[in-house]
């Protein structure tokens, strides 16, 4: 009976060669191509998403899940007849079209993806983009642009084929980080004495300073005025702010402590003998 009501669908033709049994196949084809895109995308989330960056993780579910969505719809098309010759003909020719007018669009999304496949920073990591002075914490590499908050709160916007070609200075992989300083002392002072100074508070006051590898003072420069030391010091990544930006001011106060002088800018002005 079944059979004969197959055979019965299949002679009930509704347009030209389409018929009642080819659009239910078609049907069927569609509504499991849904139902199977969404069970991948739920087993992706499951099973491989946990494992991966959460910008990567999105596209991917997205890619997976219209991948299959397109392939059911070939499929339908090729259920029902249809000949989708002419249509990618035109398809192709209008791609190119819009291809030569969207250019900046394309090189995002390629940009995007290869981003994704590169991972130069991860969802959370603080980057610094020197070429186009931003620094802050990315939130999120999409399809076609990327984002980035920076330290000062806001967030910007950046284009994946910018993101993508510029120098990205990735402020979180290394466990630990260097400050540096300058300083200057009188040209009467000791500086063996002076970076003494400086190492004994600097190891006292700044607990997070690591000892090894150990503060380092080098005579950066016989300025007019002064002997300049640059000073750097190492600290691990999540003690920025117990480092970087209180240097100079330890600095300063264990020189004022020792009484070494810290000179102002001095010229020398000789006046010639009539």
């Amino acid at each position: 009976m079944v059979i004969e009501l197959l055979q019965s669908l299949s002679e009930m033709h509704l347009v030209g060669e389409l018929t009642v049994l080819s659009l239910l196949l078609g049907g069927i084809i569609m509504v499991g191509g849904i139902i199977t895109a969404k069970i991948a995308k739920i087993l992706f989330h499951k099973y491989y998403a946990p494992s991966l960056p959460k910008d990567t993780a999105q596209n991917i579910s997205k890619l997976i899940y219209f991948g299959i969505l397109i392939i059911s719809f070939l499929a339908f098309t090729s259920s029902q007849g249809i000949d989708l010759s002419g249509i990618m003909v035109a398809g192709g020719i209008f791609a190119v079209v819009i291809g030569f007018a969207t250019q900046s669009v394309v090189s995002n999304l390629i940009s995007g993806l290869f981003l994704m496949v590169e991972k130069p920073a991860k969802h959370g990591d603080a980057i610094d983009l020197p070429d186009m002075g931003i620094s802050g914490t990315l939130l999120d590499i999409g399809t076609f642009s990327s984002k980035v908050r920076i330290f000062d709160g806001t967030v910007t916007r950046i284009p994946n084929d910018k993101f993508f070609t510029s120098n990205i200075r990735s402020l979180t992989l290394s466990t630990v980080r260097r400050a540096d300083a300058v300083v200057g002392i009188s040209y009467n002072s000791d500086i063996e004495n002076a970076i003494l100074v400086m190492r004994t508070h600097i190891l006292q006051t700044m607990p997070f300073v690591l000892q090894i590898p150990k503060p380092e003072f080098r005579i950066e420069e016989l300025g007019d005025s002064s002997v300049h030391i640059h000073v750097f010091v190492w600290y691990p990544k999540d003690d920025w702010s117990e480092a970087q930006p209180i240097l100079l001011a330890k600095l300063k106060r264990a020189l004022d402590n020792a009484e070494i002088e810290i000179p102002f800018p001095q010229r020398v002005i000789w006046s010639g003998k009539n």
